[in-house]
């Protein structure tokens, strides 16, 4: 693969906690507008990969670089979000007091406080921005409903929206359909499907009908190593994943 003109450079990362090498010279890259799915038992690294490309944890030695000129590991967590990097964990992190509209609202102000926030009145070009970003995940419905009483899916949802608010160049997603019921699947398979292009999404997930429906690449990492990678057919006949995750 040519490693030119990608979105994501990540090359020779190694973590080390206390001995143990959670990522092992780990290098991948991301296509601009790719859909990568990442499988991997657990312990793989597949989370503390996650925890490099945001800032969360710094590697012991490698690059990692957001297109050609962002260093990632010279920016704070912070910066790393300003630069076009969204991330959403398996676990939902709405504002449940809110309505759906004012956690797209929130989310669209960035580093104003939560007051403030409330307070202001809101453009018109803000107002197309959330009713755009409502109707992409499927919630225009529920504008005014309070997010506590969202499904679990609509609240996966309804964080994917509040990154999007952000415009990312880059989504990360964790385990985006564990708990879901077969529909909310399907309507999260869409939108992904409908999100790739415009956007590069980086997906963790366990599901591997889920992982089948949408992802064109798929890499399997072991023991903080790529060791296989191709659509879905090619990883599933690699003898080495079947030995370290699939099972026989």
């Amino acid at each position: 693969m040519s490693v030119r003109n990608k979105r994501l450079y990540l090359e020779d990362l190694t973590v080390s906690f206390d001995g143990f090498k959670a990522l092992n010279n780990l290098t991948l890259y991301v296509e601009p507008g790719e859909l990568l799915c990442i499988i991997g038992p657990n312990g793989a690294g597949k989370t503390t990969m996650m925890d490099v490309i945001t800032g969360k944890t710094r590697p012991n030695s490698g690059t990692a670089w957001f297109g050609d000129e962002i260093d990632l590991l010279k920016l704070s967590e912070a910066e790393i979000v300003a630069a076009g990097i969204g991330r959403k964990f398996q676990k939902p992190t709405v504002f449940e007091q809110l309505t759906v509209f004012e956690n797209l609202e929130l989310a669209l102000a960035g580093t104003r406080s939560f007051l403030k926030t409330l307070r202001a009145r809101i453009t018109a070009s803000q107002q197309r921005r959330i009713e755009e970003v409502l109707n992409i995940i499927g919630l225009s419905g529920q504008s005014g409903a309070t997010a506590r009483i969202l499904s679990h899916g609509q609240k996966q949802w309804l964080e994917i929206g509040m990154l999007l608010m952000q415009n990312p160049e880059l989504l990360l997603v964790d385990e985006p359909v564990a708990g879901m019921t077969p529909h909310e699947i399907e309507r999260t398979t869409e939108l992904l499907l409908s999100l790739a292009g415009e956007h590069s999404i980086v997906v963790v997930e366990h599901d591997m009908s889920f992982v089948r429906s949408i992802a064109r690449r798929v890499t399997v990492l072991h023991e903080g190593q790529v060791i296989a990678e191709g659509d879905m057919d090619k990883v599933q006949k690699d003898p080495r994943v079947i030995e370290v995750y699939l099972g026989v």
